[in-house]
């Protein structure tokens, strides 16, 4: 069952007199419970397709279609509420708040819903369950290896039990040993816990670990290529 659809998507800029073209009328599936990485060169449109998947960015024309809903009709206000319910973003540089604890960092998401104080503990604890770090609710980013930092900004991007799970590089910063628990990490939450998961790349042996892999080649795809 297609989560995402994009038809026709082409994103352009401009730049003093001329018309840069990032994204060029590109239209793909992608199915409920895939775990896609995305690779291609600097430049490619990788990043630029990521953002417009978490609605942080907008198309220049075409349509983007996310469990339902087109997000490229919705308003500002709109597109906000929708981000917080239906994304997870996991950055390459952690984007974590220095001052506040693990917990706190992965509590964040949640401050802007509903839930009790109770519920919010609930949802964090287990989102630090699933990263293995139950036993680091207290310490500070300052206080964490690289690995167990984007292990909590994992956490942070599960917590809400988002429908898309979005990585840009999310390994770029990482010794390999930390790469690899951080990739066994993604698959087993794509594989036990049903997550799609759409992630930019340049490491082939990141690539490796997803379901298939669509490259980018000066806006447009190229080729994809299925995992065995």
């Amino acid at each position: 069952m297609a989560l995402i659809e994009l038809r026709d998507v082409t994103k352009s800029y401009r730049r003093d007199q001329n018309e840069i073209v990032v994204l060029s009328g590109v239209t793909i599936t992608i199915d409920q419970g895939d775990f896609m990485a995305l690779m291609g060169p600097s430049g490619s449109g990788k990043s630029t397709l990521l953002n417009l998947l978490a609605g942080i960015d907008r198309p220049s024309r075409g349509a983007i279609i996310v469990a339902g809903t087109e997000i490229s009709n919705l308003s500002e206000r709109a597109l906000a509420s929708w981000r917080a319910r239906h994304i997870g973003f996991i950055f390459q540089l952690y984007n974590l708040i220095p001052v506040l604890t693990a917990y706190e960092n992965v509590e964040l998401p949640l401050l802007l819903t509903n839930l009790t104080k109770k519920q919010r503990r609930d949802h964090v604890m287990t989102a630090l369950g699933i990263v293995g770090l139950t036993d680091r609710e207290k310490h500070y980013p300052r206080q964490l290896s690289g690995g167990q930092e984007q292990r909590v900004a994992i956490a942070r991007a599960i917590v809400t039990d988002p429908t898309l799970l979005l990585a840009d590089e999310p390994t770029g910063d990482l010794d390999a040993k930390s790469a690899s628990e951080i990739l066994t990490l993604l698959q087993r939450l794509n594989g036990d816990y049903k997550k799609t998961i759409v992630m930019v790349t340049h490491d082939p042996h990141a690539a490796e670990r997803a379901s298939h892999v669509l490259h980018l080649e000066k806006g447009s795809f190229v080729e994809t290529v299925v995992n065995a």
